[in-house]
């Protein structure tokens, strides 16, 4: 019988981090075991071993970040003894055409077995593939006219080529990709459907949305309305009886964002007569100067619903990033603070929403969320959390804590008051007591530069101080227990 969901952090930086563990995740529930995405560096933290036990890789998009071992670990599934040959991959469509494209190079050729001969392997010889999310009515094909030529042509599943008056193929003089562009039947309007419509669309896709039901009695299921990262990505939402566990993937969530882009009407910018515009099938340019409308109504209310009673993982970001969310803008999203848990985090942030931090392991269980230390869990209840140089702090409010938290433009900082670093224009919100955590236990953070924490192997922490003569150890008391 399963015990919740268990979630461990496997990485939790973005790809400019010089902290390294970029995104990894391991949920487990019952005796099964699934990676979502595999940015962090797998070998090093699960071990060849370990990874026999893995039943499924999830991968959300193509940023490296996300799925930077994905080749690796193919390889290591076909030439490893005792191993399954294939790495069971759950992903969307869209998604895993974008990683059978990318991973080519490290895949698709070998050495023969004697190492005399340069050979061809096709891709499902390392990759069983199982779709998560449904499957588009409609997409770009690439069609033999004869005579070794070949054109491009937008086609329903049954290979009926679509009219310019219904859709349409744009190729970029930049980037010689092309996209599709659909004239929506409802709203009469030429949209991208890959960002216009969500997953449960009946217009551009089908009804089976590829759910996998694992053999525990959970599902995990693709979701698209919510993300919204530039290229193409989906997030995942795994429930169980009595729990539901959300990651939302790398994406910009602003409500206000995104009612704009469903409500904004946009004039067409045609490059060429509107004639020519009608009875074109290929056209070039900037796909943006044709689109009416980004996103549908639909598409939003998907979207802002999506977390609704989950425990969520959600990215963050300080200032203007243009792809992830942004601290200063959390109180315009869908998110509540008691059920997130921040990741994908910039090197140092200090936030009043918790920060995951790599090795951690956290436990959903019914209607709680809670951290997993040895044998015990702990809720997380610090009034602040810091991170820093690769360490995690939290602080607990106290009126004479030496510590002090800053807010300035939605963004804060934590310092002692003496220290240079405070903002001159920041405003004081309260004082903490601060606390380095060390493997979930709780330690004053060191203020001294002769001492420093070191964990044992037996998880016992000691305090080491350093003098002319040598240096000296001394076993050091948790402070959790006492700050629940």
């Amino acid at each position: 019988m399963a015990d919740g969901i268990s979630l461990h952090i496997l990485g939790d930086y973005g790809p400019f981090s010089r902290m390294g563990k970029s995104i990894g995740y391991q949920v487990t529930i019952g005796q099964s075991s699934y990676l979502i995405d595999c940015g962090a560096p797998l070998f090093q933290q699960i071990g060849g071993h370990g990874l026999k036990g893995i039943k499924g890789l999830i991968i959300t998009h193509c940023h490296d970040d996300h799925k930077r071992w994905f080749t690796d670990l193919a390889l290591f599934n076909r030439y490893a003894p005792d191993f399954p040959n294939r790495v069971y991959l759950l992903t969307s469509e869209d998604v895993h055409e974008e990683l059978v494209r990318a991973s080519a190079p490290a895949l698709d050729k070998s050495l023969s077995k004697d190492s005399k001969t340069i050979i061809d392997i096709p891709y499902d010889e390392y990759v069983d593939y199982q779709m998560l999310g449904p499957r588009a009515k409609y997409r770009i094909v690439s069609m033999d006219e004869g005579n070794g030529k070949t054109s491009l042509f937008v086609a329903d599943r049954n290979g009926n080529v679509l009219g310019p008056d219904k859709a349409k193929i744009v190729l970029n003089h930049k980037t010689k990709r092309p996209r599709l562009l659909f004239r929506d039947p409802c709203y009469k309007e030429w949209i991208e459907p890959e960002s216009f419509y969500p997953f449960s669309s009946p217009v551009f896709y089908e009804e089976n949305r590829n759910t996998l039901r694992d053999e525990e009695g959970f599902t995990i299921e693709a979701l698209k309305a919510p993300v919204w990262h530039g290229i193409t990505g989906i997030g995942i939402r795994i429930r169980t009886a009595t729990e539901t566990l959300v990651f939302s993937s790398d994406t910009a969530h602003n409500r206000e964002l995104w009612k704009l882009l469903y409500e904004e009407k946009r004039a067409q910018r045609l490059p060429v007569s509107r004639k020519e515009f009608d009875s074109s099938s290929v056209i070039h340019g900037d796909i943006n100067d044709y689109i009416e409308r980004i996103w549908s109504e639909e598409r939003y209310r998907d979207a802002v619903n999506a977390f609704r009673d989950a425990f969520v993982i959600h990215d963050i970001s300080l200032g203007n990033s243009v792809v992830h969310t942004n601290y200063e803008a959390l109180h315009k999203t869908s998110l509540s603070k008691d059920s997130v848990v921040l990741t994908h985090s910039p090197d140092r942030i200090t936030s009043e929403w918790v920060l995951c931090k790599a090795e951690k392991t956290f436990r959903i269980k019914g209607n709680t969320f809670s951290e997993v230390v040895g044998d015990r869990t702990y809720p997380m209840n610090a009034d602040v959390y810091h991170k820093e140089a690769g360490r995690y702090y939290v602080g607990y409010k106290n009126k004479h804590g030496r510590y002090v938290v800053y807010e300035k433009s939605g963004i804060l900082w934590i310092a002692a008051e003496e220290e240079s670093e405070v903002p001159s224009s920041g405003k004081p919100l309260y004082r903490v007591d601060l606390y380095e955590d060390i493997s979930g236990k709780y330690f004053p953070k060191m203020e001294r530069s002769d001492c420093l924490y070191l964990e044992r192997k037996d998880g016992k922490v000691e305090l080491i101080e350093f003098d002319d003569k040598g240096s000296r150890g001394s076993i050091m008391e948790d402070h959790r227990h006492r700050l629940l």
